[in-house]
């Protein structure tokens, strides 16, 4: 008994090290975002006509804070990745930690990839079909944090969402998650991104169904990967045995 509590804390300590060291990385980050926050504002403002409003003298320390805050995390997301690898290394084969150490790369380019689907196809394209949807009846008026608010709702959870292969292809390495099961769960799978596409975005059909139809690719791709990750793994298990 006394054994297993000590073990128990040690985990406990190894667990508070990584977050400890995970949070001090992201608040780095976002120190060093901040120094450049004022050129990453203007970038994403290049195409819009006139000036963003503010309303209140703290709105646009929320939109430094928000952009900042962003591109910490995505800088922040690799280390997260490797703190998490190292805590459950002593639990993986020479073998399984090699090639998990792999997935860590693959986190920080899809989470880019995602981002950049957001910002650079489906924020545009929803913006301007908005506008049309306004058309000369309306005056258009943008505030700095409506503005920004918007455009996170479109571009922050597609960074998350686009790792999901890179995610299933870690928990199949570790024998969690295998493609049955993705298959299986394939209807629960779709409405639940469903959900999230319907909550993540603003409420029209154009909207929803841009987002969703990646979201189904995405899910169906991660499968694909799975079979091959599995296949791999039944291979090195029987050649072991072998």
């Amino acid at each position: 008994m006394e054994k297993e509590t000590m073990q128990l804390t040690d985990h406990l300590a190894e667990l508070r090290k990584r977050l400890i060291i995970t949070l001090l990385t992201f608040i780095v980050a976002l120190i060093g975002s901040l120094v450049f926050v004022g050129d990453l504002y203007h970038y994403l403002v290049r195409d819009l006509d006139g000036k963003l409003a503010l309303l209140g003298p703290g709105d646009i320390l929320w939109v430094y804070m928000v952009i900042a805050s962003v591109f910490a995390v995505a800088f922040t997301i690799p280390i997260a990745a490797y703190q998490v690898w190292s805590f459950i290394k002593p639990a993986l084969s020479n073998e399984e930690q090699r090639a998990t150490l792999m997935f860590i790369p693959g986190l920080f380019i899809l989470f880019i990839i995602g981002i950049s689907f957001g910002y650079f196809v489906l924020f545009p394209l929803v913006l301007s079909f908005l506008l049309e949807i306004a058309g000369d009846q309306f005056q258009t008026f943008f505030t700095a944090e409506k503005y920004f608010q918007f455009m996170l709702h479109l571009t922050l959870p597609f960074g998350f969402l686009f790792e999901m292969p890179a995610v299933v292809m870690f928990l199949t390495r570790l024998g969690i998650v295998t493609p049955q099961k993705l298959i299986k769960g394939r209807k629960i799978a779709y409405f639940l991104l469903v959900a999230i596409s319907v909550l993540i975005t603003p409420p029209d059909l154009i909207s929803d169904v841009l987002v969703i139809i990646p979201l189904f690719i995405l899910y169906e791709i991660s499968i694909s990967l799975s079979k091959v990750v599995y296949k791999k793994r039944v291979s090195s298990e029987a050649a072991a045995v072998a």
